[in-house]
């Protein structure tokens, strides 16, 4: 595994998938015994799955209703 220029790596898939790490997912780095590890945060029950991570993208302006509406087309 190579780091990028701007000091990047990509996690492999499989190591994604067992820690069920998604885009824009929190992860810490802890050293110890002179190893990294890379580890995922305990998160909160009300905060976790797939879709946390889109939860008030949408603030603005309109309403759930007026958005429901838009999407809908009616």
């Amino acid at each position: 595994m190579k780091v990028t220029t701007k000091g990047q790596v990509t996690i492999p898939a499989r190591i994604r998938d067992y820690l069920g790490i998604y885009p824009h997912a929190d992860v810490e780095f802890r050293i110890a015994g002179g190893r990294v590890f890379l580890v995922k945060p305990d998160t909160d029950p009300e905060k976790s799955g797939r879709f946390s991570t889109m939860r008030g993208i949408l603030k603005g302006e309109l309403s759930t209703e007026k958005w429901m509406r838009a999407t809908r087309g009616d």
